[in-house]
C-alpha cells in the first residue's frame, strides 16, 4: 500500500495501482497549474465516509509508493478519471473501469 502525503497534515493509504494512476491524472492537472478538488471512499477503519481535498499547486504533494516497480496502468479507467478531474465535482476516485491483467507484484 502506497500513501499520499499533501500538505503536512494529510496521508491517505491507497494502493499502488490506484496510486499510479492518481499521480498521471493529478500530475496533468498540476502541470497545467489547475487547482481542483479530489474526493475518495473512506475505508471503515477512518470511519466509511468520504474524503475530498482541494488540490492546489502550490501546496506539497507526494506519491509514495511501497513496491518498486511501477503498476500497469489501464488507460481507460485512466481516461474516466482524467473526465471527471475535469468537471466540476473534480477528480472522483472510481472503481477501476475496463479489463487488464494486475502485475505479478500485486
Amino acid at each position: 500500500m502506497g500513501k499520499l502525503l499533501y500538505g503536512q497534515t494529510i496521508e491517505v493509504v491507497f494502493d499502488d495501482r490506484v496510486l499510479a494512476h492518481l499521480q498521471l491524472v493529478i500530475g496533468l492537472k498540476l502541470r497545467r497549474d489547475e487547482s481542483f478538488f479530489f474526493s475518495w471512499r473512506d475505508e471503515q477503519s477512518v470511519g466509511d465516509g468520504r474524503s475530498v481535498i482541494w488540490l492546489n499547486p502550490s501546496i506539497p504533494l507526494v506519491f509514495r509508493y511501497s513496491g518498486g516497480r511501477m503498476p500497469k496502468i489501464n488507460r481507460e479507467w485512466l481516461e474516466a478519471l482524467t473526465i471527471s478531474s475535469n468537471s466540476a465535482q473534480g477528480l472522483q476516485l472510481t472503481e477501476e473501469v475496463g479489463a487488464l491483467g494486475k502485475t505479478s507484484e500485486e
